[in-house]
Formats: structure tokens, C-alpha cells, sequence
């Protein structure tokens, strides 16, 4: 099962649009499902989506103003109970320890959550926490550092029995880099 996590896009309000490298990944018959995160703007980003694979799992971002979209969901693949959402009522912002608790509560094996426009993945208390960054790399009101630049990011989940791949896609001078990494659930 191909995942594809990805949010944070802020069309046209702050970027003018998804980047082409990200474009020519992102084609259609190659996803599973998406999980976005939030913060599309438009319905136009929501189009592309569909487009790339019928299957959008989505919950309203702060800025998704007159979304119906819930604020979070649960979804089952595999050996994982995946739960996500944009982050955005994550208080106090993108706490490892808020985001633990609310991954407590739904019952999560693996927790995304968006806001913070910066990739992040780890493990605490038994949960795989992945944050995909932003999409677009745009700005936002976030945990990055005063010379930190936001980099546009998301990430591809291979589940696997009870084994996730996560590949984590990223633009570095308008290259487009990916890192790899592993995580198995603990029995």
C-alpha cells in the first residue's frame, strides 16, 4: 500500500503553485491514497489530488476557510492505525508531547500531522510521528529556526505487513533529493 502525505500547499495566497519537479513525480496509477493534511486553499489543489489518485483522505487546515472537511481521521492499512491530522489545534504548536497525547487517544500507530511547514519523523512512547513538511515550501508561522528557509517536501508510505518505508521527498536548489527510511512496529 502506496501512501502519499502531503499538505501545507497555500495556493496562491503564499506560493503560486506546486513545483514542476513535484508535478512530474506526482502522476496518476502510481498512489494508493493520499492523506492531505490540510491547507490546499483551493479547489483546484483538491482537483490535482483527485487527479493523482481517487482515493483523498482530507482534513481542513486553519486556512481552509468553508471546508467541511473533518479536523481528523483514522485509517487502517496493514498492521498500522494510522491516524492524522493538519495540526493546527495541536497545542502548544507541534509538541512532541501534545501530539502524543492526542496519537494516545486515537489510538495511533502512526501519527501525521502538518503546520510546522518542516519534515520531521520520530518515534516516542510507541507511535511513528511523521510530519511532511510543506508541499509548495511555503512560509508559514512555524518551529523554523530566523535563517532557516522553508524547503518544499512530502512523503511517499510504504506499508508492509507491519513494516513502513517511508520516503521522504525533498527540493534542494531545485533538485529534488529522497531519503529513505524504516520503521517497524514494535510487538
Amino acid at each position: 500500500m502506496l501512501i502519499l502525505v502531503i499538505g501545507d500547499f497555500h495556493i496562491p495566497d503564499r506560493v503560486p503553485k506546486i513545483s514542476e519537479q513535484f508535478k512530474r513525480l506526482l502522476v496518476p496509477g502510481k498512489i494508493d491514497q493520499i492523506i492531505c493534511l490540510g491547507n490546499l486553499t483551493t479547489a483546484s489543489t483538491f482537483d490535482f489530488l483527485k487527479h493523482v489518485c481517487s482515493d483523498v483522505k482530507l482534513v481542513k487546515g486553519q486556512f481552509d476557510i468553508g471546508s467541511t472537511a473533518p479536523v481528523s481521521g483514522l485509517v487502517k492499512h496493514g498492521a498500522f492505525k494510522i491516524a492524522y491530522t493538519s495540526g493546527h489545534l495541536v497545542v502548544p504548536r507541534a509538541s512532541p508531547e501534545a501530539l502524543s497525547m492526542i496519537a494516545r487517544e486515537m489510538d495511533a500507530d502512526i501519527f501525521l500531522s502538518g503546520t510546522t511547514h518542516r519534515f520531521e519523523a520520530y518515534e516516542m512512547d510507541g507511535c511513528f510521528f511523521i510530519n511532511p513538511g510543506s508541499a509548495t515550501g511555503a512560509p508559514g508561522a512555524s518551529v523554523l529556526e530566523e535563517d532557516e528557509a522553508p524547503v518544499p517536501s512530502f512523503v511517499l508510505v510504504d506499508i508492509q505487513g507491519s513494516v513502513l518505508i517511508l520516503y521522504v521527498y525533498r527540493i534542494f536548489n531545485e533538485e529534488v533529493r529522497v531519503e529513505k527510511l524504516q520503521y517497524r512496529k514494535p510487538e
